[in-house]
């Protein structure tokens, strides 16, 4: 099997490109995520081999219709943006039917297909919110099954640029590739790159697993769909103008974990087939559970029962068979009875694209890619833990603690505290407001913060670090002293850095709070880094046109490739403003700094010793790992 033009037509003997048999799945010698990821490498290395010979010049046509040999889409301009646009292309085949629970299968070939207009986005995929704690958790903008399709924004004539990857993210069960509008990211870097934003397969249609799914079909079904439309990207993107031995793959949350995940795929070993840089924005690792774990398997049943299917035995069929809307609801039911913050289902270690638990690979530096920017948010964990009427006492927040860490002893959980210690600064009467990370008279993020105070501020802190900034600074460790690899890191601490404040800070829309200066300088760190492979800024954007010596020195400006043996990361803040409260429906009542006065207060600073040894406890959860697992 291979792929013999470059950018042109799928071979259809290719099961990348043609869709799996019933026949087939009854025939294998192998699982069907193996025969996926073992075409996916052949298809790539004949296509990534041919387009070394051929060297072509990938620019874009004059009438924006692009040929994937399966359809042809116009593009169109867009003149607010002035970019060009590609909206609603399928990548795959609607995984509905029979091909629920398979790999992604690009479409049937169709040379002779009519040309359609690319400008509406595609259907979304079914999702729903998280659990909202008491039962309750909503469904989310209507969704369909068929929902594989992404969508390409270019500048006009685009020929040969880098291309940024978007991978949404919403915990594995919300969200879409319209989520985020890339036009401003792209045009405040000089229209120097191209962008991509897909959909995948969300909640019980995207990451059910259990051995019985494994058997007849995938797991992590939702990363194989990203996996594809990676694989999309790199055969289709030189026909948008993109260099396609250039792409950088970026997500926020789920999306960073999914990142990290691309990283690890296939233990590492495949190399920049997929990617060449990677930009993980707050990398969400919750526990990960091996496919066939009680866990998965518990949630595999308690969906059976809820479609309406058996709750124990061999099940598949019948879900199957089962409606779409039937199963949207059974994934609503399993998230609603979950951990409140939670969705019910997220990616697991299958043995084929995930083979290992995080923490073990990234310390062993097994991993794709050749670059990463990593970072974080200053209180990624406030919208995520319960209010004071659930997290009172100690033994309020044990509680809480073992629904989140459900795999730990009373030991383990007791030793998380240890490192996490009450006192006086955290008391039901603490102060409430943003640390400088510097343990300032003591204050620091275990016992500090604008938006609780008490246990359920120790309780944010330890899910903050655990979930969020640790994996940041693992998967930081992991490109560094790696060779021929290389990493960055940084924190967002614009008052109130809740988890997702960077997205408007890299996206928009603007905000009282972040005021041009530190968004350009936001910006222009991505951009740097997706275009050049360096997040450095210049002095200029670093210290802001609003600063009194604009042009001054400023360390952002040589930003220090991360060393695990002596990490520093850049950290973006402002100072002056004035005081305000913004009201955050999962957060509550915060301060924040709003109008006019704002300036940049971007800085480097020391990665271990920050908010009182941060370093050390990563180092402690990294120790958990086996434990967690993740």
């Amino acid at each position: 099997m291979a792929i013999k033009q470059w950018m042109g037509l799928f071979l259809a003997g290719s099961s990348l490109a043609s869709a799996l048999p019933s026949s087939k799945v009854a025939a294998r010698t192998t699982d069907a995520a193996t025969e996926f990821v073992d075409d996916l490498v052949a298809d790539l290395t004949a296509a990534y081999n041919d387009h070394q010979t051929r060297a072509p010049q990938c620019a874009q046509e004059s009438t924006l219709v692009v040929d994937t040999g399966y359809a042809k889409y116009r593009g169109h301009y867009d003149s607010a943006s002035a970019l060009n646009h590609w909206k609603g292309i399928r990548y795959s085949q609607a995984p509905t039917g029979s091909l629920r629970w398979q790999p992604p299968r690009f479409p049937a070939l169709a040379p002779s297909a009519p040309v359609t207009d690319a400008d509406a986005f595609g259907s979304t995929c079914y999702q729903h919110t998280p659990s909202l704690g008491g039962g309750l958790a909503f469904p989310g903008a209507p969704g369909s099954e068929d929902c594989l399709f992404l969508n390409v924004v270019a500048p006009a004539n685009a020929t040969k640029l880098p291309v940024m990857v978007w991978i949404h993210g919403g915990g594995y069960g919300y969200g879409d590739g319209s989520s985020q509008d890339l036009t401003q990211l792209i045009n405040d870097n000089g229209k120097t790159f191209i962008g991509v934003s897909f959909n995948y397969r969300l909640g019980a249609f995207g990451y059910l697993a259990s051995q019985e799914v494994k058997n007849n079909g995938v797991v992590n079904a939702g990363h194989l769909d990203q996996a594809l439309a990676l694989a999309w990207v790199k055969l289709h993107i030189c026909k948008f103008g993109g260099d396609p031995l250039k792409i950088t793959i970026a997500g926020q949350s789920a999306g960073a974990g999914s990142v990290m995940h691309h990283a690890l795929a296939v233990n590492g070993g495949l190399g920049s087939l997929l990617f060449d840089k990677g930009l993980a924005q707050s990398p969400y690792l919750p526990y990960q559970p091996n496919f066939n774990d009680a866990i998965p398997t518990s949630k595999y049943y308690a969906f059976s029962a809820a479609a309406g299917c058996p709750s124990s035995g061999s099940v598949f069929s019948c879900l199957v068979g089962k409606s779409a809307a039937d199963l949207e609801l059974a994934s609503l039911s399993v998230t609603a009875s979950s951990t409140q913050g939670a969705w019910g289902f997220w990616p697991v270690t299958d043995g084929v694209y995930i083979q290992n638990r995080p923490t073990a690979q990234l310390t062993a530096k097994m991993v794709n890619g050749n670059k990463l920017l990593v970072g974080y948010n200053a209180q990624e964990g406030q919208i995520f833990v319960p209010g004071p009427e659930v997290i009172e006492t100690q033994a309020d927040l044990l509680a809480w603690m073992a629904l989140w860490f459900p795999n730990l002893t009373s030991a383990q959980l007791n030793s998380i505290l240890a490192i996490n210690p009450n006192s006086a600064l955290s008391s039901a009467s603490g102060p409430r407001f943003e640390t400088d990370g510097l343990n300032t008279g003591g204050f620091n993020a275990i016992n500090t913060s604008p938006a609780g105070v008490g246990q359920r501020q120790r309780g944010s802190n330890i899910y903050a670090e655990a979930t969020f900034a640790c994996p940041a600074y693992w998967l930081a460790d992991a490109y560094s002293s790696n060779p021929g690899k290389s990493s960055w890191l940084y924190q967002f601490s614009v008052p109130f850095a809740y988890h997702g404040a960077d997205i408007n800070a890299a996206f928009g829309p603007s905000t009282p709070n972040l005021p041009s200066d530190i968004t350009l300088a936001f910006r222009k760190a991505w951009g740097n880094f997706i275009v050049g492979g360096n997040p450095s800024i210049a002095n200029t954007i670093a210290n802001g046109a609003s600063s009194a010596s604009p042009s001054a020195y400023h360390p952002a400006s040589n930003w220090p490739v991360w060393d695990q043996n002596a990490p520093q990361f850049v950290n973006f803040n402002t100072t002056g403003g004035t005081l305000a409260l913004f009201e955050n429906p999962l957060a509550g009542t915060f301060p924040q700094y709003e109008g006019p006065g704002i300036k940049n207060a971007i800085s480097v600073q020391n990665a271990n010793s920050w908010e009182a040894f941060r370093g050390d406890r990563c180092a402690f959860y990294k120790n958990l790992g086996p434990f967690m697992p993740n």
